[in-house]
């Protein structure tokens, strides 16, 4: 937490190609600066650091607090023109780059409509696991994107849990149960990314603010 009436942030995005982790970071910072769209290859080629400052947040001491929360998008994997080491490599160095004092959480994002399988995801964890190191699950959160699809399907999010396989449920355990539901819309409301910072946000002071320094 900074000295001067501001928070600050640092946050990773995570995950498959296609998952919607660019769509995520547009939703969190209220804009259309990482670029997002159904495509026959791989969106995100590179990984690009956006910032946005919400004024007058929350409250400290009497005083108004902003926030100041700093957004990574990452090439997805399997990538149609990077291999995984390429990844690892861009990644790790843009962690360096613009996290020198560390990251808060890394968003795992998953896709809530279609089924999950413990080969799917494994390539994502395994990745999260390499650049954090053995505490990275302590600041991991896991995204289900695509959660509008939950109304079609006539499911709550708590039925969407319960029912989740054997390979998603182990993760959720792993990450301590932090999980968010993220919809893709077209645009969101200040009112709905309020809701959506608020949850990450809750992760974050359960850590006191802690950073972790990927190794």
């Amino acid at each position: 937490m900074d000295d001067n009436n501001e928070i600050t942030i640092n946050l990773l995005l995570l995950g498959k190609t296609q998952c919607g982790k660019s769509s995520l970071g547009n939703s969190l910072l209220g804009s259309y600066e990482f670029e997002s769209r159904i495509f026959p290859q791989s969106v995100t080629k590179e990984c690009r650091l956006r910032r946005m400052r919400i004024p007058e947040f929350a409250r400290r001491s009497g005083k108004e607090l902003g926030l100041r929360l700093q957004v990574l998008d990452t090439p997805g994997i399997p990538h149609s023109s990077l291999n995984q080491d390429e990844v690892k490599k861009g990644v790790r160095k843009a962690l360096s780059e613009h996290f020198p004092e560390g990251l808060h959480m890394a968003l795992l994002g998953l896709r809530a409509d279609i089924p999950h399988c413990e080969e799917d995801n494994q390539h994502t964890v395994k990745l999260t696991e390499d650049l954090l190191g053995p505490n990275w699950m302590y600041f991991t959160a896991v995204v289900l994107t695509h959660a509008e699809t939950l109304e079609d399907m006539r499911m709550t999010e708590e039925k969407f849990i319960s029912l989740a396989p054997k390979s998603l449920s182990t993760l959720l355990e792993r990450v301590h149960g932090r999980c968010i539901f993220s919809e893709q819309t077209h645009g969101t409301s200040q009112a709905e990314r309020k809701v959506l910072v608020n949850q990450i946000l809750h992760f974050v002071r359960q850590n006191s603010y802690q950073s972790l320094q990927p190794i």
